[in-house]
């Protein structure tokens, strides 16, 4: 995991050729200083092909992510938001733990001032499973808006 990087350092991969992490523990992401310090807003990140591994088959599983934060003094660079998520193609880990997992390291990393992440998982099995997490209580005056993804209902 990498430390939060100081305003002047700036972000890593923006406007570079950065390839993709082989692993989420190898996978850096960077944080800049947020423009609106002070502002209380929502800031929303939908990665709707992600993928990582069943731990026990290793067949593919795919979801649909929700990621919405209140900035506290840094917000988390897109870039390496995406080759974060993308390193988990290769992972093994239950929807639980990798839905859970990148919310609290975003959490722990950024240090928002609050945070949420949904977790909307393909059927394996006949059975999808969603998964849901936030890092406390939403604070007073924050507009949050549902997340906007339909619980899964098949074809027709």
């Amino acid at each position: 995991m990498s430390d939060t990087p100081t305003e002047t350092s700036g972000p890593r991969f923006l406007g570079q050729s950065s390839p993709l992490p082989a692993s989420p523990e190898e996978a850096e992401l960077d944080y800049v200083a947020n423009p609106r310090t002070g502002t209380l807003y929502m800031v929303r990140f939908s990665a709707p092909e992600f993928t990582s591994l069943c731990p026990v088959t290793g067949q593919p599983d795919f979801a649909h992510l929700v990621i919405d934060y209140a900035p506290g003094d840094t917000i988390v660079e897109s870039k390496s938001l995406k080759l974060f998520l993308a390193s988990f193609r290769n992972h093994c880990g239950f929807h639980e733990d990798v839905t859970v997992g990148i919310g609290q390291r975003l959490c722990d990393e950024m240090k928002p001032q609050w945070l949420r992440i949904g977790g909307y998982w393909y059927p394996r099995g006949g059975i999808p499973i969603d998964v849901f997490w936030q890092s406390g209580p939403v604070p007073d005056g924050l507009w949050v808006p549902e997340q906007g993804v339909q619980n899964y209902r098949g074809r027709g």
